[in-house]
């Protein structure tokens, strides 16, 4: 396999030091405050980010060992090919997460919402844009989530992925 490297641009706090008991999704961490220490040598990316109420976060998963092509995710109780889940015991431990950006202070963004865990490595930051990811015309169909989606608010981290 091809070996392929990022390079950290920042750093994610989070008021969660360990995973577990931790929100799954961001809609589960909805009020959660956490800061984004962003490397001095990125500083010129922030312009004009200030204007977005929302930005996706791309970030390491740098807990999670190995990985597993089927899993048995947080909301269900069977397994699932790890592709059909958000699970962070992946090929490539990346991770995503929408969160509310609420005020950039110098290289300190300060964001909301947050379900990642204390100094968790940001691999990038893209504004979040609805109007790009979905066709409000098209209909949506969400797999297996159909009736477990909504479990996701109250749902939090176990150690299924930590070993």
């Amino acid at each position: 396999m091809e070996t392929i490297e990022f390079k950290a641009i920042g750093t994610i706090h989070s008021p969660f030091k360990d995973l577990k008991g931790m929100p799954i999704q961001p809609i589960g961490a909805k009020g959660i405050r956490g800061e984004i220490h962003l490397k001095e040598e990125y500083r010129d990316g922030l312009k004009d980010l200030e204007g977005f109420s929302h930005i996706i976060l791309i970030y390491h998963l740098h807990l999670s060992k190995g990985h597993s092509l089927k899993v048995k995710p947080f909301l269900d109780t069977k397994k699932h090919g790890i592709f059909a889940t958000r699970a962070p015991k992946r090929p490539n431990p990346i991770g995503m997460s929408v969160v509310a950006l609420d005020k950039i202070e110098d290289t300190t963004l300060f964001i909301s919402n947050v379900d990642i865990v204390d100094g968790t490595p940001l691999l990038d930051i893209k504004p979040y844009i609805p109007h790009f990811d979905k066709d409000e015309d098209e209909e949506i169909s969400i797999g297996w989530f159909e009736d477990k989606h909504q479990d996701a608010v109250h749902k939090k981290s176990d150690e299924r992925f930590t070993d």
